[in-house]
């Protein structure tokens, strides 16, 4: 099916076995690129099996059908495929750029992946040993430390987990287990194909049912995401600066003030004349790094706040950060409003120039908002937000009181009390 509200499109088409498949044109472009987003992650993760979504995202790109790891990969790279992917709390992708000729010979090497994995007892091994090094990288990543901390605070259930897993959770996997739990999760129901470039759709899909229309097999659905309480919490951590982070909810992705909410952002955190960069870091030189940012799970929007400072001077920045997060429902300056736009927008152009980028904006689309949106779409939304608007809906809707994650030496004031 073709989507054609305002000029741009995008064909939408479910296969037999459920895998749905999203497909952009981009004629300007001699390369396709694909993202294969599967329904697993680490807020499916088995009860004391914490981390097996991340180790079974690399096992199954370790050989697949007749060729294993070896063969498999240097296969990809016969055909110059630039590959990407990653395992997070919902979802695992594979991502796939190459020349549009050769999309017959790729998508049958990609569909394997995951409709006939080879799942070698040798390869086991070396997928956890990876998945426990990264774990064990945190004690040198304090932000993405702090950042793990906070979404275990802030949501409950599933969804708090780490994708990084645990210590117990990645030593008690074994292949025996992990192989049951691919037949459980790794199924087309749920999946999203998203391809973009250089080619014509009649042959993407030809090209996508004879590589994909084979793939059978089971899927869990998402968990609702669920909130915690608003909480303080600190981190003891051996380090010379105290990391703060901030999470409160946010409009879901489909909401239609998303858009008024992410130019809002913005506005706060969104470049150097931002008001978080200006007034924190500049005018009172209390941290080395602030922002806030948007993210989403499926139905669910929330914010992060982040600042980078030093213990003496932690609780001052607590307190400068939350005020000018609470500013913003006074409402907001019409030329900060079209700072604000600028840079969105250019960040749209300049996503469209990129196929890779383009497949996976669909894919998160249709995961998150169930249904894909063209650039121009995007580009009307954002338009049409004044400053009359953004400031009404912003005095409606005040921010909610944070959880709020501290990591240093020593826990601030607030987070103590």
């Amino acid at each position: 099916m073709a989507l054609n509200p305002d000029g741009g499109r995008i064909f939408d088409h479910r296969l037999d076995n459920g895998l749905r498949v999203l497909f952009e044109p981009m004629p300007w472009l001699p390369t396709l690129s694909t993202t294969l987003m599967l329904p697993f992650g680490s807020a499916t993760d088995p009860t004391g099996l914490e981390g097996s979504a991340t180790v079974l995202h690399d096992w199954i790109q370790r050989g697949a059908g007749a060729l294993d790891s070896r063969a498999h990969s240097d296969a990809l790279e016969a055909l110059g495929v630039r590959r990407g992917g990653s395992a997070g709390r919902e979802t695992a992708s594979l991502g796939a750029s190459f020349l549009a000729d050769e999309l017959d010979q790729v998508l049958p090497l990609v569909s394997s992946m995951v409709s006939e994995p080879r799942l070698d007892e040798a390869e086991f091994a070396p997928a956890r040993e990876l998945a426990e090094e990264e774990l064990r990288s945190l004690a040198d990543a304090p932000t993405q430390r702090l950042f793990d901390a906070l979404l275990a605070h802030f949501l409950d259930g599933g969804a708090g987990r780490s994708p990084y897993g645990t210590e117990p959770g990645l030593a008690a996997l074994t292949p025996e287990a992990l192989r049951a739990d691919a037949v459980r999760r790794i199924g087309p129901r749920g999946a999203i194909l998203a391809l973009a470039g250089g080619a014509d759709w009649d042959a993407v899909l030809a090209a996508v049912e004879r590589a994909f229309a084979g793939w059978s097999g089971d899927s869990l659905p998402l968990p609702e995401a669920r909130l915690r309480p608003a909480d303080r919490h600190h981190v003891m951590a051996d380090s010379a600066q105290t990391q703060i982070g901030l999470a409160f909810p946010a409009p879901a992705p489909a909401d239609p003030d998303v858009y008024a909410y992410d130019l809002a952002l913005h506005v706060l955190s969104g470049s150097m004349g931002a008001r978080l960069f200006t007034e924190v870091r500049e005018k009172r030189g209390l941290v080395y790094s602030v922002g806030a940012y948007y993210r989403a799970l499926h139905g669910f929007g929330y914010t992060l706040g982040y600042a980078g400072t030093t213990p003496e001077r932690a609780d001052e920045t607590l307190q400068v950060l939350l005020a000018e997060i609470r500013r913003l429902s006074e409402g907001v300056e019409a030329d900060e409003l079209e700072r604000a736009r600028v840079g969105t927008l250019s960040a749209v152009v300049m996503q469209g120039e990129s196929s890779s980028a383009r497949a996976g904006r669909l894919a998160s689309d249709a995961l998150l908002r169930g249904r894909v949106r063209t650039l121009a779409e995007i580009r009307s939304a954002v338009e049409k937000v004044d400053v009359h608007t953004l400031n009404d809906y912003l005095a409606a809707h005040p921010f909610p009181d944070p959880t709020v994650v501290t990591l240093g030496p020593k826990p601030l004031v607030e987070v103590a009390a």
